[in-house]
Formats: C-alpha cells, sequence, structure tokens
C-alpha cells in the first residue's frame, strides 16, 4: 500500500512534532477524558495509542470511541435532544443495564440525566458511542512508529495485513446488537436514545427513514475530524444530524435486501449437479423446472 495508515497516535498526527505531542507519545496520555489519564487500548500496560486511521486518502477515521469524548461535545449535542432547553443535566459514563430478569445486558457507554434544583432526577436517556473496527493488523504499524517518531514521522507502511476500517463488521458486531438488546430496553421504556458516530460509517449504512426532530425515538449525531494545519491537530466536528424513530431504523440496519431467489436455486442446483455427478447419476430435475411445471428429461 505504501502509505502511512496511521492518522493520529495518543491524540497527535505523526508528523507533529510539538512538545505536547511528544509528551503525551512519552507517556502514553490520552487526551480525550478517558477514565484514566493514559491511554488504556487494547492493553492498559502497552496501549494501542491509534486514535484514527486514513481510511481513503487523507480522510481520517474515527477508531477509538475515546476520540469521540473531545470537549465533551458528544454529551452536550445528546443533552439538546433529550432534555428541555436550559435542563440541568449531567453525564454518567459506562453504566451497567439489566434486563428484566435481572441480567446484565452490558453496559451503556454514556447515560446523560437531568435533575431538579434538589438533585432529583428528572429524566435520562443514553448515549451509545461506536468507532469503527480495524480490519488487518494496526499495531505493526503503530509499533514501527513508536520506535522513532521522528525519523518514521512520514513512514510509508509496506508491512502485510494493511490496516483499513471495516464498516461491516463494526454494523453487524457492535451496532445492530447495541440497538437490538440495550436499545429494545430503552425503547420499552419510551426513553430516548443517541448514537455517535463517525460520518464516513453512518454513510455505509442503508438509508434511514427519517421523521421530525420532536417524533424522533433515536438521534444520529455524525462527526468528522478536519485538519487544522496551523495547529497540525485533528478538531472533532459535528457533521450532521440524522432523526428517526426506533424500530424502522433498526429493520433497515439489520435486514439486508432480498437478491433474486432464482439466482440462489441455481447456485443451490450446480451444487446439487457437482455432487450428483460424483455419484454418476441420471439428469436431476431443476427445482425451478419443478416450480415451473417443466422438467429436464
Amino acid at each position: 500500500m505504501s502509505k502511512n495508515p496511521l492518522a493520529e497516535v495518543f491524540g497527535f498526527p505523526t508528523d507533529n512534532q510539538t512538545v505536547e505531542a511528544k509528551r503525551y507519545r512519552r507517556a502514553k496520555l490520552c487526551p480525550f477524558n478517558n477514565k484514566v489519564p493514559n491511554c488504556t487500548k487494547d492493553k492498559a500496560l502497552d496501549p494501542l495509542g491509534v486514535c484514527s486511521i486514513f481510511d481513503e486518502g487523507d480522510n481520517a477515521t474515527i477508531t477509538c470511541p475515546i476520540r469521540f469524548r473531545k470537549n465533551w461535545m458528544i454529551a452536550e449535542d445528546a443533552a439538546t435532544f433529550f432534555f428541555p432547553q436550559n435542563a440541568s443535566w449531567t453525564s454518567l459514563t459506562e453504566v451497567r443495564l439489566k434486563d428484566g430478569n435481572d441480567q446484565s445486558a452490558g453496559n451503556i457507554d454514556v447515560v446523560l440525566v437531568s435533575y431538579d434544583e434538589r438533585g432529583k432526577l428528572l429524566d435520562f436517556g443514553s448515549l451509545e458511542i461506536q468507532a469503527v473496527y480495524i480490519s488487518g493488523n494496526v499495531r505493526n504499524p503503530f509499533t514501527n512508529y513508536m520506535e522513532d517518531t521522528k525519523s518514521q514521522s512520514g513512514m510509508k507502511w509496506d508491512g502485510p495485513n494493511y490496516p483499513r476500517a471495516d464498516y461491516l463488521s463494526s454494523s453487524r458486531k457492535r451496532l445492530a446488537p447495541q440497538l437490538i438488546y440495550k436499545g429494545g430496553i430503552f425503547k420499552t421504556w419510551k426513553k430516548k436514545q443517541a448514537v455517535a458516530l463517525h460520518k464516513s460509517f453512518y454513510a455505509t449504512l442503508p438509508a434511514l427513514p427519517e421523521v421530525a426532530p420532536e417524533k424522533a425515538e433515536i438521534a444520529w449525531f455524525l462527526y468528522d475530524l478536519e485538519l487544522n494545519e496551523q495547529k497540525n491537530r485533528f478538531v472533532l466536528n459535528r457533521h450532521k444530524t440524522i432523526y428517526t424513530a426506533f424500530e424502522p431504523a433498526l429493520i433497515r440496519i439489520t435486514q439486508a435486501p432480498a437478491g433474486p431467489m432464482e439466482d440462489f436455486i441455481e447456485f443451490l442446483q450446480s451444487k446439487l449437479n457437482k455432487s450428483n455427478n460424483r455419484l454418476n447419476g441420471p439428469d436431476t430435475p431443476t427445482l425451478q423446472d419443478m416450480l415451473s411445471g417443466g422438467s429436464n428429461q
């Protein structure tokens, strides 16, 4: 591939050689409001400090969910959807959720709660953060870069298993199950939900049927990374907000469009023919022939 796949390492572009950038790399710090000062991605003692990778050209795609926490913009955006204007609210992270059988349904990334002047809870909503999975090996180029961050700042990576954004796995293995299970509980409770995604991730999803904001059950907050060339830092910006109902959006994401059944029948018949040929048996009428009333005699 012969290009640098790493967009941000410990919060900074790989060619950022400022004192601040060097400090974050040396101490393996996270600038994006992790639960502790250090990066803890993958391994706490040997963290994989890659915040984003270059997906296509110079487009940086967020691959670490903590990256979305910069300045807590995502919480402020979600609060505008959940609560009335001027409401008092705060955020709670990694909140355990149980189902009706008292079994764990997993942790919610962020729960926003509003409260009155006495601190009594008034309302709440869930905010799920979905970064993009990586296919291939990102650890190797990261390790290569960290061995000498100055000389490798403009490295060209030719190693095997070049890292790429895996949008399909991100939606099918992570986003969809979260919406089905945890989201289903909030739907039953009639509580609003928000999802924070990189805009390039959302672009790979099927078009979701939109509704007016006041009728929405889910708000999809789409963010992007824009390079500030003067500071040589990527800035997190809200790109767009999509409002949907719960069930239509879930059906659209989880239900694959059906192709022609005839193509599948033809494929099955080819498999069957190969099996029959090994037995040197007579020609077998196809399922398609039988459905149409004919046969291969």
